[in-house]
């Protein structure tokens, strides 16, 4: 860590860093799934999808559950319109059907960090490979293309299923902010996770061994968990 004229430490210098870029909506194609931006075009799609569940993905959610389809197109036009967060759809490539999405949030280009949040998987993409590649899309953008620094994951920290899923998908763990946000009339301490820069070319290469077509038999199921290549390729092995 330097020192100043002072004598006092301070952090790398980022003369040399250029900032990073406010996200674009264009999609983005995967082999399981594609993003796209949010739109009234995924209405059906989405309410169709979220109806297969009981309520119970709603919970740790700011929004949702909705009473209606009208209340549901309400809140997707207004979702729509935000830039951030900036929503987008998680479209299945086999049925070319929306079922899940998830949004980029507190975005902040002049510090480089950006989060993921919002995430709000139907039944029907919930512990799939289109849900895994579809974090991992998101992933490459904010670090290869928009060039961020860090890349975070907040959760409700009664959130199980959430904090288990940031740490499988690479995310560390950096503490737990106590009563840090009232909704739906209830208090939450937020768990905060993310991945670094730096972070990011060892876990992109694990991302994409796990992705590779030979890890997946012909009815898409994987042979070789994430965690695996992770630990070959996060530990400094080839």
């Amino acid at each position: 860590m330097p020192d100043n004229q002072f004598g006092q430490p301070i952090g790398e210098s980022l003369d040399d860093w250029p900032s990073s870029l406010m996200p674009s909506k264009k999609p983005i194609e995967g082999r399981f799934c594609r993003i796209a931006p949010m739109s009234q075009d995924f209405l059906n799609d989405l309410y169709e999808a979220y109806d297969l569940d009981d309520g119970r993905m709603w919970t740790y959610m700011s929004m949702g559950p909705f009473e209606s389809r009208a209340d549901f197109a309400h809140w997707l036009k207004s979702a729509s319109d935000s830039m951030d967060p900036m929503f987008h759809v998680i479209v299945d490539q086999k049925s070319s059907k929306a079922v899940g999405l998830a949004a980029y949030m507190r975005i902040q280009p002049g510090a480089g960090v950006i989060e993921i949040g919002s995430i709000a998987f139907s039944p029907l993409l919930q512990k799939t490979a289109l849900a895994t590649e579809a974090m991992f899309l998101f992933m490459q953008r904010a670090f290869d293309e928009l060039g961020y620094r860090r890349y975070e994951w907040k959760c409700d920290s009664l959130n199980a299923p959430s904090r288990a899923a940031a740490l499988r998908l690479g995310f560390s763990y950096e503490g737990l902010f106590r009563q840090a946000l009232v909704y739906k009339n209830r208090s939450r301490d937020t768990t905060w996770f993310s991945i670094l820069d730096s972070e990011w070319p060892r876990l992109k290469v694990a991302f994409l061994g796990w992705l590779d077509e030979s890890n997946f038999d012909e009815n898409d199921l994987q042979r070789t968990r994430l965690q695996a290549f992770q630990t070959q390729y996060l530990d400094g092995k080839p």
